[in-house]
């Protein structure tokens, strides 16, 4: 028997055609050029500092922001009293932290009262390609334009989250950047993790790869120390940022694995993005059954229980034209009833031009695209942080409510 692991000649023919056979040694010199295109990709991306800058906002935008028309802006101006924004040409901007200062002052019926926790909602899905971290990354930028502070936790370990950030989880990520070290029992508390981002009122906890070490690191404490609830690190992890965020949002891996678990049982509530394609939707029935199951195990059995504020399934890339994706459409509608969010977020071109920009549709400025697309998408992404903000001050509300009860 021929024992040798590595044939003679490192190319072989398949059917005639020559093959090139990569060893680890290729491996590491193609990830090595790959990292250094990013490098080069996110300069060009993002001069002169590569630093990644929110948007200026206008004064038909800072007005719809606000809830009011136009002329209310340009009365409040009179008096002084808010940041007045420069003059660019014949038009008035506000930098997007000047902008929240309006918008906060405007909307305090909507900021979280000062006796109630921030609200955590994990975006999770089973499978990769769904838009879950643009839904994640999107909505902490609507929310923060509605003037709540928004704290994201990147835990899926490619990273992709923080990627839109700006931060490039490879080079510029640590292992205190991550909550691994709350993973591995280091810290108690998430906080030492925490950083600013580009887009004024949202800070962020980095994700990288190094962060698959959680999978081995919870399971591990576990055998240590029966006693430790594994599925409950992240939740107490959160305690401290609850009081000082209106809003925390976790995006998961594509997979129910130890650190989703953390994030869906740190939740109150869940943002399921769920394109309208057959393989999608089957995913998706996996993706419950298998929660169920967990949780019967982990919780009830323990006579405990976990209650989530709202479950909502968003429906993500869609194609208006598609026949097919009319069908499973319904079925989606059919098996998750009132969970379906009353909006669908369409496959655009937007989307992919922000994509290839590491950004979203909210960091393109206008005229970037055709208007007509751009709005589609835009009006599309703000229904949907509209309703999901409805659901938070809900759940403000509800705790007030419990308070004085």
């Amino acid at each position: 028997m021929n024992s040798k692991i590595s044939p003679p000649s490192d190319a072989v023919r398949i059917h005639g055609a020559p093959i090139k056979r990569q060893s680890l040694a290729d491996i590491e010199i193609q990830a090595t050029r790959i990292a250094a295109m990013m490098e080069q990709i996110r300069a060009a991306m993002l001069p002169p500092a590569s630093a990644k800058q929110a948007p200026a906002v206008s004064a038909a935008q800072l007005a719809e922001l606000c809830g009011v028309d136009k002329n209310r802006i340009a009365y409040r101006l009179t008096r002084g009293d808010l940041p007045s924004g420069t003059m660019v040409g014949n038009r008035r901007e506000w930098t997007m932290e000047d902008a929240r200062v309006w918008v906060r002052d405007f909307r305090q019926e909507r900021m979280r009262p000062s006796d109630a926790a921030g609200t955590t909602i994990t975006v999770a899905n089973f499978k990769g390609g769904v838009a879950k971290t643009t839904s994640t990354v999107t909505l902490a930028q609507g929310l923060a334009m509605r003037g709540h502070r928004v704290l994201v936790v990147d835990l899926d370990p490619q990273g992709s989250a923080t990627t839109l950030f700006g931060v490039l989880p490879d080079a510029e990520v640590d292992h205190e950047h991550t909550a691994m070290l709350l993973f591995s029992g280091e810290q108690e508390d998430l906080n030492y993790a925490i950083r600013p981002s580009y887009w004024p009122g949202i800070d962020l906890v980095c994700a990288a790869p190094l962060l698959f070490g959680a999978e081995f690191a919870l399971p591990a404490r576990q055998t240590r120390d029966p006693g430790f609830e594994f599925w409950r690190c992240l939740d107490r992890g959160l305690d401290r940022a609850r009081m000082d965020y209106d809003v925390i949002l976790i995006d998961t891996p594509p997979a129910l694995s130890y650190v989703t678990i953390n994030a869906l049982m740190a939740a109150d509530g869940v943002i399921m993005p769920l394109p309208p394609s057959a393989l999608d939707f089957a995913s998706s029935a996996q993706f419950w059954d298998l929660f169920s199951d967990l949780c019967n195990q982990l919780i009830r059995s323990r006579g405990q229980d976990k209650t989530f504020e709202f479950i909502d399934v968003l429906l993500s890339r869609v194609e208006s034209s598609d026949a097919a994706s009319s069908v499973v459409r319904q079925w989606v509608l059919e098996a998750y009833t009132e969970k379906v969010l009353p909006i669908e977020i369409p496959k655009t071109s937007v989307a992919a031009t922000a994509s290839a920009e590491f950004g979203t549709v909210y960091d393109l400025p206008r005229g970037a695209i055709s208007a007509k697309t751009f709005a589609r998408a835009r009006d599309a992404f703000d229904r949907m942080c509209e309703l999901i903000e409805q659901q938070i001050v809900a759940v403000w509300a509800a705790q007030i409510e419990q308070m004085k009860g």
